[in-house]
């Protein structure tokens, strides 16, 4: 893991630090490689491999779904088996643990009262002349949700993608989750998207699932948007199929950046780091301090406590890999650097960190105080825990309920405030070059003009 004093380094060299690379440029492990080459018999990049499956999903529909689904999770289903049925549903729930349970019904009220108060208003107010202008926020019809599955069990992304949909008024939530070797969904997935407004599930993961979606087949129905966490095959599906649907956002590799003191403690930090390092090898883990005592300590923690955990061997590899810590001169310079990131997660541990969130201009989410650590809003806190990655906080949020609704402009003008505004919207018009738009000003009584 690299320590870099800021001090001694250009901005542009800790531009280059913190800047993550695009998701796209993930370069393939071998064992991808050599099952890309398996399956469709030459070597392809992971953008050809996602292009044909779209290809061939748009125009073969469910067979070309259950094809892929064989071919490269090794699941084989049918039409008949596509579906997650009742019965499914049913024995799923006889089958999660009661504490889980109890924690899944408890996150899924947390979440849907913080989302509760994101719902925006219609309106409409009245202007000069008796005219009338406003906004109508209307829910999407029906959305598509990606959760991720196979050998992975993750009910709390069932919960930040469904409960939010569902409070927007969202009709139909359809889920895609890859299935098990088996055929089955884990009963925990199932239990959260029954528990949290769910209407069907589909078991099918990978691109296969995005073009499903985004086109339509006999048995998945179209859907006018699609969210939902995934790989880089997944990725690269919703950035293909954006525009005949819509998408939340392109996510990558989890990341957090801490920002600490010396009156921080170092187990904290050290294991909230290795909350993020502990997803994948390419999972970013970045603490900047004014501090280089807590630095020390810090990274004698890491050591300590990375022994001791069952994903060691991926959380070395991602603090080895994308592991860093800056020091700093003060706290403000430490935000400087946490906003040219843009970190997904952003904890600021220092004895007053309130003191420092307004200076916060780029971040997915902010955990403020010792005793707000990242976990806590990936399950159970209420806020979303879909977030923007790679620098993307920049410009994304976070994905919450408008993310499942429209806005639509009223506009209701009567004559006298037509008339008003008559002469201006035709000078423009005819500015414009274009006739036929002034013309409609001009037959609803503005002959004199």
């Amino acid at each position: 893991m690299k320590i870099v004093y800021a001090e001694d380094s250009t901005l542009i060299e800790l531009n280059k630090l913190l800047i993550k690379p695009p998701f796209d440029q993930v370069i393939l492990g071998e064992g991808a490689k050599s099952h890309i080459k398996k399956v469709f018999g030459s070597e392809l990049t992971a953008s050809q491999v996602v292009d044909k499956i779209i290809h061939d999903v748009r125009q073969q529909g469910d067979e070309a779904v259950l094809q892929y689904t064989q071919a490269i999770d090794g699941v084989t289903l049918s039409e008949d088996t596509l579906e997650v049925t009742e019965l499914e549903f049913q024995e799923a729930l006889t089958k999660v643990d009661e504490q889980i349970l109890a924690a899944i019904r408890q996150a899924i009220e947390n979440v849907r009262s913080f989302h509760s108060e994101q719902l925006p208003k219609t309106w409409l107010t009245y202007r000069e002349y008796g005219a009338m202008l406003g906004q109508s926020c209307i829910p999407l019809e029906r959305v598509g949700m990606y959760v991720p599955g196979g050998t992975a069990i993750y009910p709390s992304s069932v919960i930040m993608n469904a409960v939010p949909a569902a409070v927007a008024g969202v009709k139909e939530i359809i889920m895609v989750v890859p299935p098990s070797k088996d055929g089955s969904i884990n009963p925990s997935i199932l239990v959260a998207a029954r528990e949290s407004g769910v209407t069907r599930v589909f078991k099918v993961g990978g691109a296969q699932a995005i073009a499903a979606l985004a086109f339509g087949t006999a048995q998945i129905p179209k859907v006018d948007k699609i969210t939902g966490p995934g790989n880089i095959f997944v990725t690269l599906a919703k950035k293909a199929v954006y525009g005949h649907c819509d998408i939340d956002m392109l996510a990558g590799p989890s990341e957090i950046l801490i920002v600490a003191d010396e009156t921080a403690d170092p187990s904290y930090i050290a294991a909230d780091m290795l909350s993020q390092a502990e997803h994948d090898v390419l999972a970013s883990s970045i603490l900047i301090t004014d501090s280089s005592k807590l630095a020390s300590k810090v990274e004698l923690e890491l050591q300590l406590q990375l022994g001791k955990l069952p994903r060691k061997e991926i959380a070395e590899a991602s603090l080895e890999k994308n592991g860093l810590i800056i020091i700093t001169k003060d706290s403000m310079q430490a935000i400087e650097l946490a906003n040219i990131s843009a970190p997904e997660h952003l904890e600021i541990i220092t004895e007053q960190p309130f003191a420092l969130l307004p200076f916060v201009k780029n971040a997915g989410a902010v955990f403020l105080g010792p005793y707000s650590p990242e976990p806590l809003g990936d399950y159970l806190a209420g806020p979303n825990h879909v977030l923007p990655t790679g620098g993307t906080a920049r410009f994304y949020s976070v994905l919450n309920v408008e993310t499942f609704m429209k806005r639509t402009s009223i506009i209701a003008y009567s004559k006298n405030a037509l008339q008003a505004v008559a002469n201006q919207v035709i000078t423009l018009a005819e500015a414009e070059g274009l006739q036929a738009h002034a013309n409609a000003i001009k037959v609803r009584g503005k002959s004199d003009v």
